[in-house]
């Protein structure tokens, strides 16, 4: 009796819920709640425009401007913001007409990639960061481009994600925009109307993807709602209109890089057919040093590479700006 009474007291023990989580517990388990970084949502104005900003990361830190593309907003940056936020000021703003920041009437403010920058540009001063590495795509290469020929010394890396500086990266799908940029008839403005409906959207986000299973459906459902605001489409359609006065800038932009051989970290979807991989290789032109990667993946590459992406920044950061 003595004998099956011991056998039982050692299977509840070895049953116990203490044992079960004693398995379940890894190495080194035990995270501090101060080591998750703290993500601040912040508003300031601008030329009389509310300007809205994501912020994380140490005060003194290096400076990592985030400048997103279209038709989204730092939102983008989600993801990624707080896997850099321990060592790095991240700060990742809206431009005017996107995200959570005003889109007053397009006949009372300037949609153009001048106007944008020099937004985008006060912003920085206001936050006192007078020198920053960008991660920029899409919209945010030209914008982030136009930063560096005003302030080319505050400009300590760049990290380019599908956003064009070579005319060799406008292809096929620019051509409607093209005409539009040769002649701005209505006819042509309304041609485009078909790049902000949820269709295109989602497209931007799905096509060209190693995994579609990756990409969260919130991503075109927010964007799409703000494209739907009211006066929403004409400020997209001024912008790509206005996409047109970045082209004859690109001399400068290469100039810019030959000249201050900013250290350099490309990571490029290749799949994408808005910025094809056509556009990523001439940088190697100007940036012979350039880190180049190219993913498997299409436009939006955060959502479908953060796992590859994320630590190729950090290294790229940590070798080239903390050093």
């Amino acid at each position: 009796m003595k004998k099956a009474l011991l056998t039982t007291v050692a299977l509840l023990i070895a049953i116990s819920p203490v044992a079960a989580e004693a398995r379940c517990v890894p190495n080194n388990a035990v995270i501090a709640a101060k080591a998750v970084p703290v993500i601040q949502y912040k508003n300031t104005t601008i030329d009389g425009v509310k300007i809205f900003y994501r912020e994380a990361g140490p005060k003194d830190g290096p400076v990592l401007l985030l400048l997103h593309g279209f038709p989204t907003s730092s939102h983008m940056f989600r993801n990624l913001l707080p896997l850099l936020a321990d060592r790095y000021r991240v700060i990742a703003p809206d431009y005017p007409g996107y995200g959570q920041s005003d889109a007053p009437d397009h006949t009372k403010f300037s949609y153009t990639f001048e106007n944008l920058t020099n937004i985008v540009d006060k912003l920085t001063e206001k936050v006192g960061a007078d020198r920053y590495s960008m991660y920029v795509m899409d919209y945010g290469a030209p914008i982030g481009y136009r930063l560096a020929l005003k302030h080319p010394e505050r400009v300590e890396s760049l990290i380019v994600q599908n956003g064009n500086a070579y005319t060799e990266g406008l292809a096929a799908f620019w051509d409607p925009i093209k005409a539009y940029w040769a002649e701005k008839t209505p006819e042509r403005r309304e041609a485009l109307a078909g790049l902000v409906t949820l269709e295109t959207t989602k497209f931007q986000y799905t096509d060209g993807m190693g995994d579609v299973a990756h990409i969260s459906p919130d991503n075109w459902v927010v964007d799409q709602a703000l494209l739907d605001r009211p006066g929403n489409k004409d400020i997209q359609l001024d912008l790509l209109g206005d996409y047109g006065s970045n082209v004859p800038l690109y001399p400068q932009f290469q100039a810019f890089f030959r000249d201050r051989q900013p250290p350099t970290l490309i990571v490029w979807g290749k799949n994408d057919k808005i910025f094809p991989e056509s556009g990523a290789h001439p940088y190697l032109r100007d940036l012979p040093n350039a880190e180049m990667h190219i993913l498997d993946s299409g436009h939006f590459a955060l959502e479908d590479k953060l796992d590859v992406m994320a630590p190729l920044i950090r290294d790229f950061l940590d070798r080239k700006v903390c050093n």
